[in-house]
């Protein structure tokens, strides 16, 4: 599995960051337990993909083209028209031409955060990144307010997710694959497949053994959110390992060749296909990662002959595939990186590259009751920033929740009483459901 490094130098981990907040300082407990007895009522989609595009992708050489500006703009690619009149998008994404009649395309994005880490932050969140508080990312949300049945973990993140649960805690965080599928074969995952010749008899003796030391120290505290979090860490993972249903779910291999062919052979459409097995199984959101678009050199290749080629196949295989199996209303997808990239391209290589730019960048939505085939925003000419009202990643996010049947406006208080909106600024973005 490859492992991309940004320019500022900061891996995305495997990380639970709860921090101090996130363990002890909110009164969560009464909205948790209603949530998780299932009576918090919801709409909506029932399940959720994020797709996100770590490096930033550039907008001009995506979703974006402007064929009319100076040649140090536009760069070498070409529109070509999709299946919706009107609307072009780059040569290089024949397959997601073909199919932009299921998806939404925002232009005009903006933002002023030009560090990966805070971009990243924010646009997992909506919100925009405190030094005080850490906002939990949408899967955690979800997971929150309508989890999975027992065998089936809510929030699956493959390989990863860059953001942490926040102030809900870490029993919210992703189960992270740590992993790629591969074509054809079976994905195992660590805590779902069994290894080493062990059985189910052995994990449900440890299991009992684990109750019995719970049973002994149960007295010593019964407060910490953490220690919570981590004993439902512990009754999820034995509920998993023993699971046919789980272990069927994370297992690509069953896909017939037919269907799984349109996601391609490479490990980002692979990880679509896996997303949607997981959804169509029951689990409520998925985080799917494709790295690598940190394209400050050699920009034109890397994308030609890499990157576009494998969100086209990917992506374009999720949306036509989520629509065959009846799960693309009842899902909801979101795909964005952290920012756009710089409009003029930089002279660090032979053919140029562009640099970190979060005024105008893309990020796309399906499903959900967006309605697909439609651009909302735009951008100036020389996609330098909006043409007209920016759209904010606060609004998207707000929309990705009000799809998902969750009120972006849901308030929490700290003990002292400090109140905390989900989204703290954004407005549903109404024309992506009408």
């Amino acid at each position: 599995m490859t492992i991309h490094k940004t320019c500022d130098g900061l891996r995305r981990r495997d990380v639970l960051r709860a921090g101090a907040l996130g363990v002890s300082g909110l009164t969560l407990s009464s909205y948790l337990k209603l949530a998780h007895a299932g009576q918090v009522e919801t709409t909506g989609a029932k399940a959720a993909i994020f797709i996100q595009l770590p490096g930033g992708p550039s907008h001009l050489d995506t979703f974006d083209l402007k064929p009319d500006a100076p040649d140090e703009y536009r760069g070498s690619f070409k529109p070509i028209s999709t299946n919706v009149p009107g609307i072009q998008i780059s040569e290089h994404l024949p397959r997601l031409a073909g199919c932009a009649d299921k998806y939404a395309i925002l232009r005009g994005v903006s933002h002023t955060l030009a560090a990966h880490a805070l971009g990243q932050e924010y646009v997992a969140t909506g919100s925009r990144p405190l030094a005080s508080l850490e906002y939990p990312a949408y899967g955690s949300v979800v997971s929150m307010q309508s989890p999975s049945i027992r065998d089936l973990p809510s929030n699956v993140a493959i390989p990863r997710s860059s953001q942490g649960a926040g102030f809900l805690g870490i029993r919210y965080s992703a189960l992270n694959t740590n992993a790629t599928p591969s074509a054809g074969q079976p994905f195992s995952v660590r805590g779902i497949s069994l290894s080493r010749g062990m059985t189910l008899d052995q994990v449900q003796r440890r299991q009992n053994l684990l109750q019995e030391l719970d049973q002994r120290f149960a007295g010593l505290d019964q407060s910490s959110q953490l220690i919570d979090g981590l004993d439902e860490f512990s009754h999820q993972a034995h509920s998993l390992i023993t699971s046919s249903r789980a272990r069927e779910a994370f297992d690509i291999s069953q896909e017939p060749a037919s269907f799984a062919a349109q996601f391609g052979d490479d490990s980002f459409g692979q990880s679509c296909l896996l997303a949607l097995r997981l959804v169509e199984a029951g689990v409520r959101f998925v985080t799917v990662q494709l790295g690598g678009w940190d394209t400050h050199t050699d920009n034109f290749t890397k994308l030609s002959t890499s990157l576009l080629p494998k969100l086209d196949a990917g992506l374009s295989g999720l949306f036509n595939g989520l629509q065959q199996r009846g799960l693309l209303d009842s899902t909801a997808v979101m795909a964005t990186g952290e920012f756009g990239r710089t409009p003029k391209i930089n002279q660090r290589s032979a053919e140029g590259g562009r640099d970190h730019y979060p005024r105008c960048m893309f990020m796309l939505m399906a499903g959900g009751g967006v309605r697909g085939g439609q651009v909302i925003g735009e951008s100036d000419d020389k996609a330098t920033g909006p043409a007209h009202e920016a759209i904010r990643p606060d609004d998207v996010a707000a929309s990705f929740y009000h799809s998902l049947g969750i009120d972006p406006q849901m308030e929490f208080q700290t003990e002292t009483g400090r109140p905390i909106t989900l989204v703290r600024d954004g407005q549903v973005i109404k024309q992506l459901f009408s």
